[in-house]
Formats: C-alpha cells, structure tokens, sequence
C-alpha cells in the first residue's frame, strides 16, 4: 500500500536541505553523480552539513544504473522522508515508465509542497504525472522528439537545465552539474558556489539558458558557412524535406555546387546525408513514442510506408517494427 500523504518539508536547527533521488533502473550515472557530488562539496568546503541526500528505488531494492554499478536505496516510493526536494534520475527510455504508483507517490509529494527535479529522462516521468503543466522544461536531446509527440501542450526548451519556481528540469550529464552549482549560490552565495565549481575544476560556468548541443560547425567540423547554413536546414525541416535545388538556393549556389561540398567535406552526397538525419529521427520516435509506424513514416517526411520501410530496413539492417516500442 503507497502513503498518498506526503510529509511537508522539514529542516533541522542547522537548516540542513533535504534531497531525494529517486533512482530508476538504468539512469544515468553521470547525471546522478554530477547532482549529487556538489552537494557533497558543499558541505566539505562550508564545514557545514548544508545538505543531506537519500536515494529512494520504486520497491527498495537495489537500482542498476546505465553502467551496471548498483546503488543501494534508504527508501523506496511511498516512504515518510520528509524532503525538500526530489530529484528524479532516468535514463533508457524514460517514455515506457507508466508505474502507477510511483506516478500517484510523486503527485502527493508535490500537493505538499516539495519542489520536484527532474535529470536526464526524468522530465520525461514527471511530465507522465502531470507536474510539468504551466513551467518551462527541458530533458535529453535525445528524448525531446519523443517528449513533444507525448506533450504537445508543455513548453519544453532545448536548454541546459530550466529552474521555474518549484520545477527544476535538467538535460542531464554534466549539466546536472551546472544546475546544483546555480542552487547552491541560490542558497549560499556565489563565494561557495564559486568554490564548488573549482573544487571540480570547472573554470567557465555555463548558464541554463545554454544549448545542449555543439555547434554544427564543431559538430560535424565543417568551416563553410553555406554547408553549415543547408545542414542548419536539414535538421529543421524533417517532416517536409527540401530539394537538393531548394537546400543549393537556400545557400546561394548550384547543386552540382553543394554536392560538391558535401563530398569534400562531409564525403557524402546531400541526399544521403539528409536521408540519414530524418531515419536517425524515425529511430528515435519508434524506441520512444507509440506513434504507428505510418506516422512516423509522415513525421519523418516519406509518403509511402513501403519506402519508408525500404530505406529504413536497408539503413540500421532490421525493419521498423524490430525497433517498436514496447509498452
């Protein structure tokens, strides 16, 4: 039986901070120890115990993360832990966690008061239980293709980590790491916060409005502003592809021109480079929504399901249902 009434936040007379992490299987581990270790910091560098942590699994026993190291739980979902806060930590593909309880567990704790987190795919499971309604978020680039299709309505952003009143949502990695050191100043000032950010020797902060993605010119090591201004294209228009002498207008050349950009920079044709990008992005929507392979087949620009699957099978050598989500 899950306790539906959460327990109010509460300090102790030092004002201790009260974090949870509820880990579930296969999270991110970079993302949880990069959250996690700064507050560790904190308390080392202030000598004080500013923060204490617990880690909380769905039935209490030990959680795997994406590398296999396993962390043994204080808690399991349904506890009294009398928190702050809760961060929930997921990886894999976050889409497919529908576990009823924990949904109805994280609810109750935010009716009470307790500020909800979510790193890496965890937006994802908060969204699921409807905490992400009126706040700007952000998950994984990975996810967020997914995420739209599931949550048309929320105003999900490409940033690094978002901190919108008692809603805290982070990409993830070592994102997660910008985003505590920016709570910790919040709550203790920028001299501590600086001291943490060096204690882990990052020498240049990174703001939560920042992308989670290179450049396309450090992405792919292009220099050339046209090549870069057709690829700046290609990845925006998925579901309505440009022409070959559409994408050469856009950057004021010939065809024969960008495909011979293409080839001495990319060693690629521009079709086939294109056709990659929008079956990447299929890949994507068949692991992580339950959209019918018809409409991803359309999302992704093809308007024959045969030639969709044609491609697709001859690109990642399995069929796109072999890549069927399962839920």
């Amino acid at each position: 039986m899950i306790n539906t009434v959460a327990r109010p936040p509460q300090r102790d007379r030092e004002g201790t901070r009260q974090f949870g992490f509820l880990l579930l299987p296969n999270f991110p581990l970079m993302s949880y120890a990069s959250a996690v270790e700064p507050l560790r910091a904190a308390n080392l560098l202030s000598g004080k115990p500013l923060y204490r942590w617990q880690h909380i699994s769905v039935d209490g026993d030990t959680v795997l993360a994406s590398t296999g190291v396993g962390i043994l739980p204080d808690g399991k979902i349904g506890d009294d832990l009398g928190l702050d806060t809760l961060f929930v930590c997921a990886g894999g593909n976050p889409a497919k966690f529908r576990h009823r309880q924990t949904l109805q567990w994280l609810r109750s704790l935010a009716r009470s008061g307790i500020s909800m987190a979510g790193m890496s795919g965890g937006p994802f499971v908060l969204a699921r239980a409807g905490l992400l309604d009126g706040h700007r978020c952000t998950l994984h680039w990975e996810h967020i293709p997914a995420f739209v299709e599931d949550f048309p309505e929320l105003d999900v952003r490409r940033t690094l980590y978002e901190i919108d009143r008692d809603c805290i949502t982070c990409a993830g990695g070592i994102s997660s790491l910008d985003m505590m050191i920016e709570l910790i100043e919040r709550d203790h000032g920028v001299e501590l916060s600086g001291a943490v950010s060096e204690w882990y020797l990052r020498t240049q902060p990174r703001a939560g409005s920042g992308p989670q993605r290179m450049p396309l010119r450090e992405r792919h090591g292009v220099s050339n502003e046209r090549l870069i201004r057709v690829l700046t294209l290609m990845e925006a228009r998925i579901e309505d592809p440009l022409t070959l002498g559409e994408m050469a207008e856009s950057a004021g050349i010939t065809p024969r021109q960008l495909e011979r950009l293409f080839t001495d920079n990319l060693h690629d044709k521009p079709s086939r480079y294109y056709l990659k990008i929008r079956l990447s992005r299929a890949q994507n929507l068949l692991r992580q929504t339950s959209l019918p392979i018809a409409e991803v087949a359309m999302a992704t620009g093809f308007v024959s399901i045969s030639h969709f699957s044609r491609v697709y099978s001859k690109m990642f050598n399995r069929a796109p249902k072999r890549d069927r989500v399962r839920r």
